[in-house]
């Protein structure tokens, strides 16, 4: 259904209805907007905390990887490790290697002990705390064979998974690195023993604790088994999320929020450089992300809910002081649009409604009176013109007969005082055709009819003249059977005989012809080899061709201009302004005169393409 149907008023509630959506939208558009660019720039804030703590954490792996990587290169350590006499194990390569363990260890905060073992078992350590009582223990051993025994151990150190120690409950994870000799000996380019250390783990809890996000928020150091190394939660410490972490890691990193225990939760990782699969992992509860915007929301929320009732307030006020008179002005226009005559629309308001049923009131006064005028008018003028047309009609019928008998009975009273011959009866016979003719009561004739009274008054011509003028009639054949108004040609050819070639020293040609042309009318052309017209008396009648209406015809006026006057003028109340007669003519070359009518059937109707 179009909205350009309904009802005004329901057209104005459909737009306040809109206001009020578009409103609605633009305000939970704005809030969520807002919300997202709160939880964007907390998580922006956040990840910039992690990854501070992710280059600490990298930094302190890094150095254990560097002090370790000293270590295990050192000759010291590495004749320790290959060397087969006990007495320079003991007072000369030992206390050498020993010395660099000690001094790995003070220099660097992490490392909490320290072990070299060799292939043989024979084992060389530095121990910080009592924590170190874990080498000793058989499910150390166990523990950390499993790791020497991966080939990739050769390349590179690794970080272990945590080790829980039975007796104190406490939690460690180490990095082993293998020692391989490069002194030259018989053991050259073998592994021939391994350097372990016991990371503090106190210190990397204390690297975490130290990053303060949100009240409830918890960050973890996660190691490749997804166990938890360090957290701000101390009761998550050995908890595994692998349903969190399952997620893509690319999406993980950017942040992705996600339900835990029934809370949206914020979750970001970022992996460790220095210890593969380990990974550094923040959990924010949104809602402490957004917390700061709540009293935005409030007012946002408050605000959005006044502006509405604002709006249903005014249109309800618009629909009862504008719409009502404008709706009782509608139901009155219907009653006058009913030409309910003599209602009037009521005035229901002061404002410009009211003003406006006023000036409707004023204009359908003046209308109905004006209408009363007009008939009145109207009735007088077709009277008038019905009679006047009719006058002229027959006025121009009327001039045309008397014109042609007076010629036609010169012409006979000349034959017979010349001659008393029988071209006497000829021309009398010739005229009786004629005038029987011209005196039928059709006001339509065929065509051939025309022709025909044509010819005979070119007889009556031939024989005064004794065929001085060459005559033709060339009229398709497809118009004879169509009709014209009669005597409409016979009297443009007697002009032509008259005002033409009758004042030619020499005899001239007289041509009829008769075509259809361009636009489907029927067109007749009477040419003469005559005198012609100057260009005044060509532009004088061209003029009087061109009037509107017939005029009374002035003392003195040349006949041809009577005749081709009425000629004119009778084919213009017929056919309209588009039909009548057309002159052209030339001084000395003659003058040639077109007559257009409409193509008439037998039915006398103009007939149609």
């Amino acid at each position: 259904m179009k909205i350009s149907k309904l009802k005004l008023k329901h057209q104005i509630w459909l737009i306040f209805f809109f206001s009020i959506i578009i409103f609605t939208v633009m305000e939970f558009y704005y809030y969520y907007s807002f919300s997202n660019l709160t939880q964007k720039r907390a998580a922006h804030y956040s990840n910039q905390m992690i990854e501070q703590t992710r280059r600490k954490i990298d930094s302190a792996f890094s150095d254990i990887r560097v002090s370790t990587s000293i270590a295990v290169n050192s000759r010291r350590v590495q004749e320790f490790s290959v060397v087969d006499d006990d007495y320079k194990r003991a007072f000369n390569s030992g206390p050498n290697a020993l010395d660099l363990m000690e001094y790995m260890r003070s220099f660097n905060s992490y490392v909490d002990g320290i072990v070299i073992n060799d292939i043989r078992g024979r084992r060389l350590y530095s121990l910080a705390s009592a924590s170190g009582d874990i080498f000793f223990l058989n499910r150390y051993d166990t523990f950390i064979q499993k790791y020497k025994e991966d080939p990739s151990l050769r390349d590179k150190g690794m970080f272990t998974s945590i080790l829980k120690d039975d007796r104190t409950g406490t939690e460690q994870f180490f990095y082993i690195a293998p020692i391989v000799e490069a002194i030259g000996g018989i053991y050259f380019s073998q592994i021939t023993g391994y350097c372990t250390v016991l990371v503090n783990m106190d210190k990397m809890q204390g690297l975490v604790e130290n990053t303060e996000l949100t009240p409830n928020s918890t960050l973890y150091i996660l190691n490749n088994r997804d166990e938890v190394i360090a957290s701000t939660n101390s009761n998550a410490r050995g908890a595994l999320f692998r349903e969190v972490l399952s997620m893509d890691k690319g999406i993980l990193l950017n942040g992705v929020k996600t339900t835990i225990d029934g809370e949206d939760i914020l979750v970001q990782v970022k992996g460790l450089e220095q210890a593969d699969g380990w990974r550094v992992v923040s959990m924010i509860p949104v809602q402490e992300l957004t917390a700061d915007m709540n009293p935005i929301r409030k007012v946002s929320i408050t605000v959005g809910i006044g502006m509405i009732l604002s709006m249903l307030i005014m249109g309800s006020f618009l629909m009862n002081n504008l719409m009502r008179p404008v709706m009782g002005l509608v139901l009155d226009m219907k009653r006058v649009g009913s030409r309910d005559m003599g209602f009037r629309i009521k005035v229901r308001s002061t404002n410009e409604v009211g003003m406006l049923a006023c000036d409707i009131n004023r204009v359908i006064n003046e209308r109905e009176q004006m209408a009363r005028d007009m008939i009145n008018t109207q009735a007088r003028l077709y009277e008038s013109e019905l009679s006047q047309k009719q006058a002229e009609f027959a006025a121009l019928q009327s001039q045309i007969n008397p014109h042609f008998l007076y010629n036609t009975l010169n012409c006979i009273s000349s034959i017979g005082l010349e001659y008393g011959s029988r071209e006497i009866a000829q021309i009398a016979s010739c005229m009786s055709k004629i005038f029987r003719y011209s005196i039928r009561n059709d006001d339509l004739v065929r065509i051939r009819e025309e022709l025909d009274c044509i010819q005979a008054y070119m007889n009556i011509i031939a024989i005064r003249y004794e065929n001085k003028f060459i005559i033709e009639i060339d009229v398709d054949e497809g118009l004879l059977e169509m009709q014209t108004p009669k005597m409409i040609l016979q009297p443009i050819v007697e002009n032509a005989v008259y005002h033409g070639l009758e004042r030619m020293d020499q005899g001239g040609r007289l041509q009829v012809t008769g075509t259809i042309d361009a636009h489907g009318d029927v067109c007749f052309q009477i040419t003469d080899t005559g005198k012609g017209m100057d260009p005044e008396q060509l532009a004088s009648f061209q003029a009087k061709l061109g009037m509107a209406s017939p005029e009374p015809v002035p003392d003195g006026q040349q006949a041809a201009s009577i005749g081709l006057s009425n000629i004119h003028n009778r084919l213009r109340l017929l056919f309209g302004d588009g039909y009548g007669i057309a002159i052209q003519s030339q001084f000395g070359h003659g003058t040639t005169v077109t007559v257009r009518i409409p193509k008439l059937l037998n039915n006398r109707k103009p007939s149609e393409e």
